[in-house]
């Protein structure tokens, strides 16, 4: 029988346009993402060894930020950027992320990634925490429009989770049964979600038969992260 995949891609999109006034506690460890130390030092850290891995890339030209929520990772592209499109689903999160980046490099795009017709072609193409909630069924068709998104040479960088205990919510639990799981907000409604997690060789060995030259690292508790261009 095949599931419902789409109905809980729109649940999906309900809990991070219900989740936008929240959503930077669980980066900067805050409420019920605050595990105390080491826990929260180990986490800055790893962010700290992405970020240098980001950095490494040098001038980064025009960037496509997939997924882009409430602007984190849209400052420190723009830092190197010539110019940023800012793509999410959430007018919510776009709406808080304009408020923290008033840069006129900046171009805010509210759309579905699978249905929006890009206005460019782009150096890089960024996702942070996005790759993990594609379900299986849209995994090809994910990695093709990141390859009709991006010049001739243009690379691509991924962010992502590992499944540390401490990396979630403290009422939050992870289900080895199958891709979906249920997160809750601070008022306790709750969301059926996708969230997969991958193994940095089985990542990269798939991605090389779709094309991709890559390298996929992780941090030492709770971040997989790498970056990619497609094989000529």
């Amino acid at each position: 029988m095949t599931r419902p995949i789409d109905e809980i891609l729109e649940e999906q999109k309900a809990y991070y346009r219900a989740r936008a006034d929240e959503y930077d506690e669980w980066f900067y460890r805050r409420g019920r993402y605050d595990r105390g130390e080491p826990h929260n030092s180990d986490w800055f850290r790893e962010v700290g060894e992405i970020e240098a891995a980001l950095a490494s890339l040098g001038p980064l030209g025009d960037v496509l930020e997939i997924a882009a929520g409430t602007g984190i990772w849209t400052t420190r592209l723009c830092e190197a950027a010539k110019n940023v499109v800012a793509l999410d689903s959430s007018r919510e999160v776009l709406n808080l992320n304009r408020e923290k980046n008033k840069s006129d490099k900046i171009l805010f795009e509210c759309a579905d990634i699978f249905e929006w017709q890009a206005p460019q072609k782009f150096d890089l193409v960024f996702f942070s925490l996005w790759l993990s909630h594609v379900p299986e069924e849209k995994f090809e068709l994910f990695w093709s429009v990141v390859d009709s998104q991006l010049k001739p040479g243009g690379r691509w960088f991924l962010i992502d989770s590992l499944p540390d205990e401490f990396s979630r919510a403290y009422d939050h639990t992870i289900t080895d049964k199958n891709d979906i799981a249920h997160r809750k907000l601070n008022d306790g409604r709750q969301f059926q979600v996708v969230k997969r997690f991958y193994e940095p060789e089985k990542l990269s060995e798939r991605l090389r038969g779709l094309g991709w030259e890559n390298k996929i690292r992780t941090t030492q508790r709770f971040f997989l992260f790498g970056s990619g261009k497609k094989s000529r």
